[in-house]
């Protein structure tokens, strides 16, 4: 078997359990949209409008769409305890392909599913009001943004998970994780409204390089320059994926 064919069946295997779970695909868009319906009309008067370009609603949906990929993401690294419990990952592990092809092939699955959620909460944002710039190489620059944002946060989720044998353990880690990560993003508020020590917290958040970018693309408004942010995000994910070959390769059979 081929590294490329093995990494094709390990991504339709996870195209294939998104597609068939219905109420995952509703309950993965149901708090996103919560926060962008409740937080967009009930905070609008809360920020001024210098900052928020006088759209909040607009300003925080690039920050929900990164919301929906980083937990889609970072909780589809369950998949390896998962199948480590019901023994697919057993005949995983000795299949004669290298352990980063299989590690690659979860994380373009993973991210996969995850951009799929992406754009679906971003058309359902349009019906909500909400303005953006959607030419057809701004929207494709979006989703490579939004690809490479999920794959690193994938792979995030398979290290964590690689050490962990226990569902709830894994939920419980990963929840005090992403949390912070999306309060820390900027995703709800301008960063330039906020204490020193909050902004450089939040410059030490990878996802805030992905709501940046996305606010670049689709508002042409950013505190972080688009080079800049899709250098720390391609970044971001060589390192989450070289770590999380690593600790997947010290799974034993």
């Amino acid at each position: 078997m081929s590294e490329f064919t093995a990494m094709y069946f390990l991504w339709k295997r996870e195209i294939l359990r998104f597609i068939r779970a219905r109420s995952r695909i509703v309950g993965s868009l149901a708090m996103p949209f919560f926060f962008l319906a409740i937080l967009g009309s009930g905070l609008s008067g809360a920020f001024s409008s210098d900052a928020t370009n006088g759209n909040y609603t607009s300003f925080i949906a690039p920050g929900i769409i990164c919301m929906t990929l980083l937990f889609g993401s970072v909780f589809a690294g369950v998949t390896v305890i998962m199948d480590r419990k019901f023994g697919f990952l057993k005949e995983t592990l000795i299949a004669p392909v290298n352990r980063t092809t299989i590690v690659l092939g979860k994380s373009i699955g993973g991210g996969t599913t995850a951009v799929i959620q992406a754009l679906l909460l971003l058309i359902i944002s349009l019906f909500m009001g909400v303005t953006f710039d959607l030419s057809p190489l701004t929207l494709a620059a979006a989703i490579f943004i939004m690809t490479i944002t999920s794959m690193a946060f994938v792979a995030l989720g398979i290290a964590i998970a690689s050490c962990m044998e226990d569902m709830h353990g894994f939920q419980l880690v990963t929840n005090f994780l992403v949390m912070p990560m999306f309060f820390l993003s900027g995703g709800l508020f301008p960063l330039s409204n906020t204490p020193g020590y909050v902004q450089a917290l939040s410059y030490l958040d990878p996802l805030t390089y992905a709501v940046e970018a996305l606010r670049a693309l689709f508002l042409h408004a950013s505190v972080v320059p688009l080079e800049t942010s899709v250098a720390v995000l391609v970044g971001f994910l060589a390192v989450c994926t070289l770590a999380a070959a690593w600790l997947f390769a010290k799974i034993e059979e």
